[in-house]
């Protein structure tokens, strides 16, 4: 994983992802989005928007694929009375 000079997260793929996946940290962490996918078939990178301001502590790390659908938070009122 390294940071491109647009600001991009690029990370080697060892398994072929989806856009819209979430990539974590070791601790479970959602650090990225894979917005697009690039490179050949056999050697897959994906292109990722940053989800944390200190991306750069994580660059050469090992990251990993969350398989966890993002949470959705409900919306509820308050009634008047």
């Amino acid at each position: 994983m390294h940071l491109a000079g647009s600001g991009r997260v690029i990370i080697r793929l060892k398994k072929l992802l989806d856009e819209g996946d979430f990539v974590c940290d070791e601790t479970g962490r959602k650090i990225a989005k894979v917005t697009e996918l690039i490179g050949p078939v056999s050697s897959p990178h994906a292109s990722a928007i940053s989800m944390t301001n200190n991306i750069r502590h994580l660059a050469g790390k090992k990251v990993y694929f969350s398989d966890m659908p993002a949470m959705k938070y409900e919306k509820t009122r308050k009634r008047k009375r």
